[in-house]
């Protein structure tokens, strides 16, 4: 899992059928101070995650479709949860 921030939404007119009916969310990949880490992707809202919220994602194919769809869907990502607080020992 990484930890990420929801950058905003997707909206598309045409989409592949397994899509019908889920949200999708821009995630930024974040370290553990909230600094950008990487580039951006497309994850799957599993929990009401919105623009600014820092979330947990799965970030792996399998998970993804086991959680969303069936083994033949595009899925990629998941987002898991909304983080409340992240502290470091």
């Amino acid at each position: 899992m990484i930890l990420g921030r929801i950058k905003g939404n997707v909206v598309a007119d045409k989409k592949h059928p397994c899509f019908k009916g889920h949200k999708i969310l821009i995630v930024q990949p974040i370290d553990e101070n909230g600094n950008d880490k990487g580039a951006s992707f497309l994850a799957c809202d599993n929990v009401q995650a919105g623009p600014g919220d820092v979330v947990l994602v799965q970030r792996e194919g399998n998970t993804a479709r086991q959680l969303l769809g069936t083994k033949d869907d595009p899925f990629h990502a998941v987002i898991m949860g909304i983080v409340d607080k992240v502290s470091k020992r």
